[in-house]
């Protein structure tokens, strides 16, 4: 398939604003492709931006590679050879909570659902814009490693959301979550009874809208009903408002 860069963001005024006000992130990126112009593009935009940037050409590289300096976000191919994209992913998930931003070809939203339920932080459609890649680069970095302004526990009965640790916990067990299951846990349990549109959430954690996004919040919220909840069919905790979207009940 050719691919075509796109230099252009058509994203929304608050995607813009991000752009403005989001300077000064930086860390180590693992950008895995097996096109040598998306590593290439990418790289040097990342570069600019003030992140240090590794390059895997497949699944196997992009192992070694992360075993051999662990990245801050890992940007990634579902279709790389060797090992496939999403037996990447899974590996990575056993071992870090590691943001990860998943690349896709347009049209393969069969890929895009499974990178979800695996707990992806976002995915990009390619042919894509290197600033809009590097933007969400940015926003993943920062909700990945935003404490709040309040780092004092949230306390709903048996349940925890530690934010200074990053930490959930139940019953005094940790749960394991990747970065962006604890922000939407975090978020929903610091406003206990107050219903969010799906896009609220998007808007709120996710800094910016994208095609068929909000699915992703669906898909996220089923991944922590299974984690926090006695009975994910039936959850208590994270209730569904239909027609409305979301409300965590305390």
């Amino acid at each position: 398939m050719e691919f075509v860069v796109h230099d252009t963001i058509p994203l929304g005024n608050n995607f813009a604003r991000y752009l403005i006000h989001n300077d000064g992130v930086g860390g180590r990126v693992l950008v895995v492709d097996d096109e040598p112009i998306v590593r290439e593009v990418l790289a040097r935009y990342l570069e600019r931006a003030g992140f240090d940037v590794d390059q895997a050409v497949d699944g196997q590289r992009a192992i070694d590679a992360f075993e051999t300096s662990p990245p801050d976000l890992v940007i990634l191919d579902l279709m790389v050879p060797k090992v496939d994209g999403l037996d990447v992913f899974a590996w990575i998930r056993e071992r870090a909570a590691t943001p990860v931003i998943m690349l896709t070809a347009r049209g393969a939203e069969a890929e895009r659902i499974a990178g979800l339920e695996f707990g992806a932080d976002d995915y990009v459609v390619k042919p894509f814009s290197p600033r809009e890649v590097t933007a969400r680069v940015k926003a993943v970095l920062r909700r990945s490693g935003d404490t709040s302004a309040t780092q004092d526990p949230i306390v709903h009965g048996d349940l925890e959301v530690d934010p200074a640790r990053r930490e959930v916990r139940l019953g005094g067990r940790p749960v394991p979550l990747t970065p962006k299951e604890f922000n939407l846990a975090h978020f929903l349990a610091a406003h206990p009874g107050v219903t969010f549109s799906r896009l609220e959430l998007l808007d709120e954690l996710w800094d910016f809208a994208f095609d068929g996004a909000p699915s992703t919040i669906t898909v996220h919220i089923r991944r922590l009903r299974e984690k926090i909840e006695a009975e994910p069919s039936r959850p208590r905790r994270l209730v569904t408002v239909w027609g409305t979207g979301y409300r965590f009940d305390p």
